[in-house]
Parts: C-alpha cells; sequence; structure tokens
C-alpha cells in the first residue's frame, strides 16, 4: 500500500489475535534463505474484532520477539484481513498504469464505503476482461487511514519502521508461489484459518479471482468446548490442541461438529465463486494458519467438498541452516507461518 524509492530487506511480521509471529528472509537470486522464525504469544484480548485493543502489549511482545532472535533490521512488512481491509474485484476502461494511477481515487470511489481521503489505498491491474478485450481486470484494496496508523505507531513504539502493509491473503499467496510448482492452468484455493479471521483466496497463475474473509476460525472451537463441556476458557484451549492425543471422546465430538460448520462456510465460499466462474473450477485446496492443525478439519474439508486438501507448508523450498533450526519445529510452527514468510518475500520499494 506504500511507495518507498530505495529497496532494502526487511523483516515479515504477523500480528495475529494470539501471537506475534515473525520471519526473515535472505533472497538469494529467486530462492531464499531461512534465517530467522519464532512465535510470541500475547495476552487475551490484546486484539478483539482485528482491532489492535493494547498497543503496549503488542509492541512489548514485538519488542522481546525481534530482541530474542537479535535481529537488527528496524523495516517491518505486516498484513491486514478481516473487517480492517477491503477488496474489490472491478472492470474498467482498458488504460496504462500511469493513467490508472490518476484516476484511480475517482473510480474507487463508488466501491469503498467510506470517505476517500480517509483511506489508505493500491491497486493492481489483473488481466483485459475475457469478455471485453477494451476493458480490463482491476483488483481494488483499501484500509482505513487509522487502522494503518496504528500499526504505525506499535511498530514505533517496538522501535521499528512500518514500510510495507500487505493482506493476510495475498502474504499466503506468497508464501505459496515461492514453495509450490503448479500449471498455469490449474485453479488453486489457499484456506488460511486464524484464530479469529479466515482468509480464502481462490488463485489462476498468480491472479486473484475471488477473495474473502470469514469471521469464523480457530476461535470458534474453543468457545464451543467452553459452551458444550462447562470447561474454563484454558483448558478449552488445550483440549482443542491436545485431541489428537487425547482420549476424550466429548472434545472430539464438539471439534467434529465445528469442523462440519467451517467446513459449510468454506464450501459456501466456492458455491459462490463457481457460480460465476464457469469452467475454471478447484482443483487443489491447500490450508494454512493455526486452525489447520485441528483434528480432522482436513479431512472433513477434503470427504465435504470433494477435492484433494493439503496442508501448506511455507518452509517446503526455504533453503536453512539445520545447525540454526530444528526439521522438526519448522514441521510443527509451518502451518502458523505462511503470513509471515509471504510478508519476509517484500522488500522496501515494493507496491
Amino acid at each position: 500500500m506504500f511507495l518507498f524509492k530505495k529497496k532494502k530487506e526487511i523483516i515479515g511480521i504477523d500480528i495475529g489475535s494470539s501471537s506475534v509471529k515473525l520471519v526473515q528472509l535472505k533472497d538469494n537470486k529467486g530462492s531464499f534463505q531461512l534465517l530467522n522464525a519464532g512465535i510470541f504469544p500475547l495476552p487475551p484480548e490484546a486484539i478483539v474484532d482485528s482491532t489492535l485493543m493494547d498497543s503496549s502489549a503488542i509492541a512489548a511482545a514485538i519488542k522481546k520477539l525481534v530482541g530474542s532472535l537479535g535481529i537488527k533490521i528496524k523495516d517491518v512488512a505486516c498484513s491486514i484481513s478481516g473487517n480492517s481491509v477491503i477488496i474489490r474485484k472491478i472492470v474498467l476502461a482498458a488504460m496504462p498504469q500511469e493513467e490508472l494511477e490518476d484516476q484511480i481515487l475517482w473510480e474507487a470511489e463508488q466501491y469503498i464505503p467510506f470517505d476517500i481521503n480517509d483511506v489508505n489505498m493500491d491497486f493492481q491491474i489483473l488481466s483485459p476482461d475475457s469478455i471485453d478485450p477494451s476493458r480490463m481486470n482491476v483488483l481494488l484494496v483499501a484500509s482505513k487511514k487509522d487502522i494503518i496508523n496504528d500499526y504505525i505507531s506499535v511498530f514505533s513504539e517496538a522501535g521499528m519502521q512500518l514500510s510495507v502493509v500487505d493482506v493476510d491473503s495475498f502474504a499466503v499467496q506468497n508464501a505459496f508461489e515461492i514453495n509450490y510448482d503448479y500449471s498455469s492452468e490449474d485453479i488453486l484455493a489457499l484456506v488460511n484459518i486464524g484464530a479469529c479471521v479466515m482468509n480464502l483466496n481462490i488463485v489462476k497463475d498468480g491472479i486473484t479471482l475471488f477473495t474473502r474473509d470469514v469471521q469464523m476460525a480457530g476461535n470458534l472451537y474453543t468457545e464451543e468446548i467452553q459452551k458444550q463441556l462447562g470447561l474454563s476458557s484454558e483448558d478449552a484451549e488445550t483440549g482443542k490442541l491436545l485431541a489428537h492425543e487425547s482420549s476424550d471422546e466429548s472434545i472430539r465430538k464438539v471439534i467434529m461438529k465445528v469442523n462440519e460448520t467451517i467446513t459449510q462456510e468454506i464450501r459456501r465460499s466456492f458455491d459462490f465463486y463457481n457460480s460465476t466462474a464457469g469452467d475454471d473450477r478447484i482443483s487443489v485446496v491447500f490450508v494454512s494458519g493455526g486452525g489447520s492443525k485441528i483434528y480432522n478439519l482436513i479431512d472433513t474439508i477434503s470427504e465435504k467438498i470433494g477435492l484433494p486438501v493439503e496442508l501448506l507448508n511455507p518452509f517446503a523450498k526455504l533453503k536453512y541452516n539445520e545447525k540454526d533450526f530444528d526439521p522438526e519445529y519448522l514441521r510443527e510452527i509451518g502451518p502458523l507461518m505462511a503470513v509471515p514468510v509471504g510478508l519476509a518475500v517484500r522488500r522496501v520499494g515494493d507496491k
């Protein structure tokens, strides 16, 4: 969302509702080396509904995480999702990039439900329109300035500088693209399940065809286990995370019900996409985020949607020194790290 003249290295920091996650990558002529990766928990309700409620606690967590890893770089890429961001795919008369930059504010006004002067905005020209080649598809992304300013303030308090703002869905796409090879004809669904928000991004040949954020994700499991079994929040969270190993069928039963609810929401989004997609049908689904580790969720999605579903590994092709990183640890945290890996690919000066 921001333009800078000079390109330099950056660290990717994902501020999620339950933790801060950090990744630093080194670009080695198109391949990437993992230099740093870490997670630091946030106190409950530091973030509520994508709003930074306890800036001091978040800044302290960032500072401790960066300090513990010995990172000296100050430039940060972060991302937003859910209610914080508006994403619209629009069709406009075909024109050069420079011309659209002059006109985009005027064109965007009808698609942004806020005063255009109150938002940060960016766009990407996607492709000529398949029906009318004199028109083109444009991806429009906007966020209210006060939300971006909250992030700028938090990083400033942590002694960092926010240099690039991305969107969770697109960060996951970046992580996917540096780790997987797929045909340009394949339609891929990238589903990122965090604690509070689920991001869906349907992609073909690097271009977003459909994107949606759903306010339904991993915390729903904890809430339902609490409600159905009368457990405390802490015990419900522990039960959710250890359901793979547990013999407690009551917790598993609640989890399976929520798996169905999450899957229905994913299917609803896919059906909406399919209703306008013609022959461009989804061929494979990749799932990431902490929610992807939930007991039996990936199998439920595959069974109910009738598509192959894989766990996205954001470290799959990254080079790293095994003296610095335990491969088992990277496998364990991998599902949580797609967003920060995708952010760490960015550089100061990127559009």
